[in-house]
């Protein structure tokens, strides 16, 4: 990182919060291909947005068409994805706006990297809530629904270092919320998941 630049303060975060009314935080999915991350964010970005609260996917797929289409699979290139959309979700939050990012992310260190990115109070007043969302599914299940057959290439050696057959897929340990994708429904998981941002106070606006 270059050295000959200098932090610009503003409005603090909860100056900014004030003002808009609306607390900022990051819903960070995760979880097998074909476990259902995308299709639960999309419901409830639709969902939250109909609350009157302003919120914004990132989605792995579509993140690799723009900001980071210059970088494959491989486990470095996994960790620098990771740690793009970790600080574009960073700001996201930081405007007081909802990020929910929904991507594989199979390493826990990279994880980990996102929520401490979040933790971290330096050129500014408070953390940011991380909330990271487990849509767990057995591999067998992802690899029936197979949307996109993207199992049976890989099974075929047609797709290298694909997550759940040729390379790892770390499970979290303590997500805030875990969803067994194969035994709920959207609805529910969207409930699920609004019913927990309820509960930490992130969906109320400020006063």
């Amino acid at each position: 990182m270059s050295t000959n630049i200098t932090w610009h303060s503003g409005l603090t975060r909860k100056e900014r919060g004030e003002l808009r009314k609306q607390q900022g935080c990051t819903v960070w999915f995760t979880g097998l291909s074909a476990s259902g991350k995308s299709t639960i964010a999309i419901a409830l970005e639709q969902h939250l947005l109909q609350k009157g609260l302003a919120c914004y996917r990132l989605d792995g797929d579509n993140v690799r068409f723009g900001l980071n289409k210059d970088l494959g699979f491989s486990p470095k290139d996994r960790e620098e994805n990771i740690r793009r959309i970790a600080e574009v979700a960073k700001l996201f939050a930081d405007s007081t706006t909802i990020a929910l990012t929904s991507f594989i992310s199979p390493y826990k260190a990279d994880r980990q990297l996102a929520r401490e990115l979040h933790a971290d109070t330096k050129n500014t007043d408070s953390p940011l809530p991380f909330i990271e969302v487990f849509v767990d599914i057995p591999v067998e299940e992802a690899e029936k629904r197979d949307p996109k057959g993207l199992y049976k290439k890989a099974r075929a050696g047609e797709i290298k270092e694909f997550t759940g057959i040729s390379a790892p897929y770390e499970a979290p340990e303590n997500a805030e919320v875990h969803i067994h994708s194969e035994k709920t429904s959207v609805e529910e998981a969207v409930i699920m998941i609004t019913k927990y941002l309820e509960e930490k106070g992130l969906l109320t606006t400020s006063s």
